[in-house]
This record gives structure tokens, sequence and C-alpha cells, in this order.
């Protein structure tokens, strides 16, 4: 699926990798109905990384579960690439989300009784697929951890076992990554590492990445930032800092309308400043504060 078609010949049509269309999501019924989603329309370009963010009970990690397939929406529709998920048989969707879905969970997700390497080819595996030795090369490769691939999880820190999960994502070649809150359980330079991974999976291998995350210098490796207030989107940024999505995130706690009173001020805050030296090939040997952008102080975390 590609975007809407242009009349100007300098503009590339960029396909989209996922997207919704008037999304909504109810749970519970009569005096306990709680309405996640509200009509959300979204679509993420191919190539694009974005994060989600809002405040808890906005609707931000519903919005992800129904994307990938993993929660089914009350109304709307859903696709990935040119696949309508709407109606979609289980076995059928969960071949979709085997094929053409990557994930990245909090809780690293990895089978203890497996090495990392089992680990990582492990959906490949199941499909019954043959394993691209050279992109798993790679990718294992790019992310650090080619000497780590025979131990177990338990031998593995907790930044070793995210790029694990990270490369269990990549390794095959899906049309979409998507993160629910992938750093939540690291440090701050474990964080870092997981974070400039995601980022070089965009810049250097193409792929789409979604995340659902809280923290606002997270918020800040992503190309776009979609934020959510009571089951709806109610602002985006491009290519913030994290000082301007920690400025939007402290007016949407106060609710969407104060949010849309605070000003423009965010929303036209300069591009992303990324260090001149953060060179692509040791982005996983920095941590969080390198890929800060200059003009930003480190923000408070946001819950």
């Amino acid at each position: 699926m590609t975007s809407a078609s242009t009349d100007d010949p300098h503009v590339e049509t960029r396909s989209i990798a996922a997207g919704a269309a008037d999304l909504t999501k109810v749970y519970g019924t009569g005096d306990t109905v709680v309405e996640a989603l509200r009509g959300v329309s979204i679509e993420f370009p191919a190539g694009e990384f974005t994060a989600i963010m809002g405040p808890s009970g906005s609707g931000k990690s519903t919005l992800m579960h129904c994307l990938a397939g993993l929660d089914v929406a009350t109304s709307g529709r859903v696709h990935i690439g040119d696949v309508d998920l709407t109606g979609l048989s289980d076995k059928a969707m969960t071949m979709l989300r085997r094929d053409r879905i990557g994930f990245v969970f909090q809780s690293f997700n990895l089978v203890p009784t497996l090495t990392a390497a089992e680990n990582i080819t492990l959906p490949v595996d199941i499909a019954g697929r043959d394993v691209d030795k050279e992109w798993f090369d790679a990718v294992v490769d790019r992310l650090g951890i080619t000497e780590r691939l025979s131990h177990l999880p338990s031998e593995l820190s907790g930044g070793q076992q995210q790029r694990v999960a990270c490369a269990r994502a990549l390794v095959g070649k899906p049309d979409i990554i998507f993160g629910d809150e992938p750093t939540g359980n690291l440090d701050s330079r474990s964080s870092g590492e997981v974070l400039s991974i995601l980022r070089a999976a965009t810049d250097e291998f193409g792929q789409t990445v979604v995340i659902v995350t809280h923290d606002p210098r997270a918020a800040s490796y992503a190309d776009r930032v979609v934020f959510l207030a009571d089951g709806q989107i109610v602002r985006e940024l491009s290519r913030p800092s994290a000082d301007d999505v920690f400025e939007v995130m402290k007016n949407l706690d106060d609710g969407p309308d104060a949010s849309a009173a605070s000003g423009t001020a965010a929303v036209t805050a300069g591009a992303h400043e990324a260090d001149p030296g953060d060179d692509a090939a040791t982005a996983t040997d920095q941590s969080a504060g390198d890929h800060t952008p200059k003009h930003a102080a480190p923000a408070p975390e946001v819950r």
C-alpha cells in the first residue's frame, strides 16, 4: 500500500507499512464501559521510526496491540502492508504475526532453555524457512552479540538479552517491528544501546519501527512522536528533542484541552540534532545520553 499520490514529480510516494482507519476499542458494558480508542486513524510510512506516547490509560498500548494483531478492535480497520487484518482467521493472523511482524517486548520473552542463536532464529525455524545466514551474521554483528550466541539467556545481561530480542525481530525481515516499552527493564546505558539499535534498524536496514514508550529520551530517537489522550491522537512531533517531548507530555497529563492551549512551540521545535560523532557503526557502544540532542537537558521520566 502506498500513500496518496501527488502531482509533484519531485515528491516521492512512500509505501505504508501499517495503518488504522477509524479504529475503536471498547471494554466492558453499561456502567463499566471504557472507550480505550475513539476513532483513531493513522499510517506508518515504511522505513520510519515512530514512538507512541500518552498518559496512563490514554490507549497507546491498546493501539499498538490492535495494530500488531495481538488484540481485536471493536470497529474500524487495521492493515499491515496490503493485508487487511479485519476478519482474518486465527490461523491467518498467527501466520501474519509470524511472517510479517517483529516484536520487542519489555520482558525480552526469550526461551530460557535455548541459546541466544536459537532464540534469534526461533520464529524462522517455526515457520519452516531457511535462515538467511548472511543476513543473520550481519544483524548479530551489528548488534554486537556475535560472541554471545552460544550463551543461555540466564548468562546474558539485561541489555544483551534485549539485543537478542532485537536480533530475533530483525532476522525474519518483517514488514514492521513493534516495541512495547522495549527499554522499560533496562538501565540508562543499556536503554541507549537498544534505542541506538532500533534507530540503526531504520537508518541502515530500512526497517519500519513503532514503539510505545513513557520515556521522552526514548521518544527522541524517533522520526515522529504521536501523542494519545483519552483514546484519541491529539498531537504529533517530528524529530523532537527529549525536552520537546517532555513539554508536550507535561501538558497532556493535564488533559488534551490544556495541551492544545499550550501553544505550538513544541510542535515547531527544531529538528533532532544528533552528535556529529554518532556514527552508526559504534551506536551500540554508546550510553543513552549520547543520542540526546545537545540543546536538550535530560528529561524527567514521565509515567
